[in-house]
């Protein structure tokens, strides 16, 4: 199993089809971005399914006194 990518299985479990072609369309019904790879298998980034792990930090807005803030 790949920590970067969700395994034949796993996609398989994630779209209730088998088959290539099918895991395919289903996989754009759903709207989950994929890859295909040299043998035309959907390949899923498993940050897709699971998220980020990494947290987001937001800039904080500078102040601005309310007399400039029209």
């Amino acid at each position: 199993m790949s920590d970067t990518f969700l395994s034949k299985e796993e996609v398989a479990e994630l779209t209730g089809r088998k088959y290539k072609r099918l895991q395919i369309e289903q996989l754009r019904k759903m709207g989950i971005p994929f890859w295909l790879n040299a043998v035309g298998a959907p390949i899923i980034a498993r940050a897709t399914i699971e998220g980020s792990r990494e947290k987001v930090e937001l800039p904080k807005p500078k102040w601005v006194p309310n007399v400039l803030k029209g």
